[in-house]
């Protein structure tokens, strides 16, 4: 039965085996030490583990490194330059490459500011993509009121943003500027994009403008017919209609006010018929002067 021998060829065990020849005796001692260091250096090397064992378990070294580092959201250079190039390029090497981008929520005036912001490169490893770092450049955005960025394996980032709601238009120094209902500017809206916002004048009107216009959004009547809201002494507000006509309002018990005003205008139509003032700062006591126009009408 034939022996196998690992590395060599099949020998058959009938063969005698063959007498080396002896060295010559001027060069026995050097040749005893070659001889001997060689068979060394094949056994360090012999011993280097590359068995698919070893290969397997530095791959999974590796994916647990990688996973690490998606889970929390950190880029690899804050383990170490050489782990963060390691990683990366096993995550390319993977497939983990960004390919696809997602934004959500984002309107049409604020979409390509956002994805400047962004800062992303198509066929960047998913590993080099500091999620928090996404996130604090679009929130950055003036539009933008949070942002939320998610990555999805293999090769997709998907950045959700809330923007700041639209109240209205607010007239300060000579300048028209959009706001929300926070009385935050919104930085980078072109305020001539939105004719349909109410426009609010004077100082403090941005900040007191979320409490008045809900009140008057619930009367058509009245929002059909309004030009602007003049904010005086940071007080109380002047309602200025479209026909001139001043509608003022007391500092407190807006609402009341303006039921008041309802009243009214079912009895005498007043909205319909104009007028040059309604002064309603008095509880319970509304004063009226009639236009001139409204003075011929009714004669």
């Amino acid at each position: 039965m034939p022996a196998v021998v690992r590395g060599g060829r099949r020998q058959s065990n009938k063969q005698p085996a063959k007498r080396s020849a002896a060295p010559k005796s001027g060069g026995r001692g050097r040749a005893s030490r070659n001889a001997s260091a060689t068979p060394d250096k094949m056994a360090a090397i012999g011993r280097l583990d590359l068995s698919p064992r070893a290969v397997a378990v530095t791959i999974f070294a590796g994916v647990l490194v990688l996973a690490g580092v998606l889970t929390t959201g950190a880029r690899a250079d804050r383990i170490g330059a050489s782990i963060n190039q390691g990683v990366d390029g096993l995550a390319v090497g993977l497939g983990l490459k960004l390919d696809k981008v997602y934004i959500e929520g984002e309107s049409a005036e604020a979409s390509a500011a956002i994805q400047r912001a962004a800062q992303l490169r198509p066929g960047q490893a998913m590993t080099s993509i500091d999620l928090d770092a996404v996130r604090e450049r679009v929130e950055g955005v003036g539009w933008v009121k949070s942002a939320r960025v998610v990555r999805l394996l293999p090769n997709t980032l998907v950045v959700h943003v809330v923007e700041h709601d639209r109240l209205a238009i607010w007239q300060a120094g000579g300048r028209n500027m959009v706001i929300d209902s926070h009385g935050q500017v919104i930085r980078g809206a072109d305020a001539g994009r939105y004719p349909n916002l109410p426009l609010v004048v004077g100082k403090g009107a941005e900040q007191a403008a979320a409490e008045v216009l809900p009140l008057i959004a619930q009367r058509p009547r009245l929002m059909g017919r309004l030009e602007a809201l003049v904010r005086v002494d940071e007080r109380r507000w002047d309602l200025r209609l479209k026909d001139g006509s001043l509608i003022q309002l007391p500092a407190t018990n807006q609402d009341a006010a303006l039921i008041q005003l309802d009243a009214l205008d079912q009895r005498e139509r007043l909205l319909e018929l104009g007028f040059a003032r309604i002064d309603l700062r008095t509880p319970d006591e509304v004063a009226v002067r009639p236009s001139a126009g409204a003075a011929e009408k009714q004669g």
